[in-house]
């Protein structure tokens, strides 16, 4: 499932046009936070999921729903 997280997050990343960069700007952490993330290397806590959602203006329910679409995949 860590893989399956850090693929969504970049999908969300990418479709808003963002760097790791921009996204670690707009949470105010670094971009290796989110360089891990992505890879599967770190998990979210709730918080940062919440967080995350926020930053990318999208449900958190939507990225629990991708993530649970990609464990059926597996």
């Amino acid at each position: 499932m860590e893989e399956n997280f850090g693929k969504i997050l970049r999908r969300l990343r990418n479709a808003k046009g963002w760097s790791q960069e921009d996204l670690a700007a707009r949470l105010e952490i670094s971009r290796s936070h989110i360089g891990r993330l992505e890879t599967g290397e770190k998990q979210p806590s709730l918080n940062m999921l919440f967080r995350l959602a926020d930053a990318l203006e999208v449900p958190a329910t939507v990225i629990i729903a991708e993530m649970e679409k990609e464990r059926h995949r597996a």
